[in-house]
């Protein structure tokens, strides 16, 4: 009859390294939670908290219980709209063509260029740039009496522009600041996500007798959907928060005012002119909320969107393969 042998009893140390095994992944991701939990998650509350007080800024410590009345007195408050709209405006006209020259770049970057590293490294140093480096620049570029751009408009016999202070010209000129600092950016992310399509599908188009246009618009486009939705939603964000660009346009109160007639004010402007030059904290809290309520609802609606067309796009290919 066979005896079996005793079963093996794990040394203290086996337990430790075991623990220690299952530990490890936890321990890595860890300072990531803790640096959101201190610097993303707690101003996040902390500012919901504050929107619910009247603050002022000379005084933060003595904060009075207002309920909503922050809330409310916003949605009453036409410079509040009128920021809001002009945000969406401005976002608008810098996002679409900012990610239109952005896919035209990658694409050209993609084919067996000379110096190609070379035109890489120039497309990324816009976004080096400092904010207040390029918008003084641009600023000069648009001036009335003396910009270059006018004086361009000017040689094809078009007057001058008011850049600074009608409506649209001033958006436009914020905007193209925007455009200028992250086209590059963006393009180099399409490049990467280009470089990941698997060859045969383009051998494959080729042999079908596909062009370069019909390449481009039935595997390229396809293959950089993913990239797509994600350059949509991260412009999206960063136009939505659009500050320094406007600030610094015209520099002083002007600046802070988005215009003589707030005509490109936008809603990050119009919360730090709330907060910093009215020292109504509480105010500025609400808006800051408000804004990210903005930000989640434009986020959804934009990845029901993308989910739809991606529905959309599988059945018509069981279709046709039925």
């Amino acid at each position: 009859m066979a005896v079996s042998s005793p079963a093996t009893v794990p040394t203290r140390r086996q337990l430790w390294r075991r623990r220690g095994t299952k530990a490890a992944p936890y321990a890595f991701v860890a300072p990531f939670f803790v640096f959101f939990a201190a610097f993303g998650l707690f101003p996040l509350i902390y500012t919901g908290y504050v929107s619910l007080h009247r603050v002022r800024l000379q005084n933060p410590d003595a904060m009075a219980w207002v309920g909503l009345d922050n809330y409310t007195t916003l949605l009453k408050d036409e410079f509040f709209w009128n920021s809001l709209k002009n945000t969406f405006t401005i976002g608008v006209i810098s996002t679409v063509p900012q990610l239109c020259l952005a896919l035209g770049l990658a694409h050209l970057l993609n084919y067996r260029l000379r110096g190609r590293t070379f035109f890489r490294v120039v497309l990324l140093l816009p976004y080096a740039t400092s904010v207040a480096a390029a918008t003084l620049v641009f600023a000069g570029l648009f001036g009335r009496d003396y910009g270059m751009l006018n004086w361009a408009l000017g040689l094809v016999g078009v007057d001058p522009v008011d850049w600074f202070n009608e409506k649209w010209p001033s958006q436009i000129a914020v905007s193209t600041i925007v455009t200028w600092r992250w086209t590059g950016y963006n393009a180099l992310i399409y490049l990467a996500a280009m470089q990941a399509i698997p060859r045969d599908r383009y051998e494959s188009a080729m042999m079908d007798g596909a062009n370069a246009w019909r390449q481009f618009r039935h595997v390229t486009l396809p293959g950089l959907r993913p990239t797509i939705i994600f350059t949509i939603i991260v412009s999206t964000i960063g136009a939505l928060q659009i500050f320094g660009e406007p600030l610094l346009l015209q520099g002083g109160t002007t600046g802070m005012n988005g215009g003589a007639s707030r005509q490109y004010q936008t809603t990050g402007l119009y919360m730090y002119q709330t907060g910093w030059q009215y020292f109504s904290l509480g105010k500025a809290a609400a808006i800051a909320w408000l804004l990210f309520l903005v930000i989640v609802l434009v986020i959804g609606a934009n990845a029901a969107i993308a989910r739809y067309r991606s529905k959309l796009t599988a059945a018509k290919s069981r279709n046709g393969k039925g």
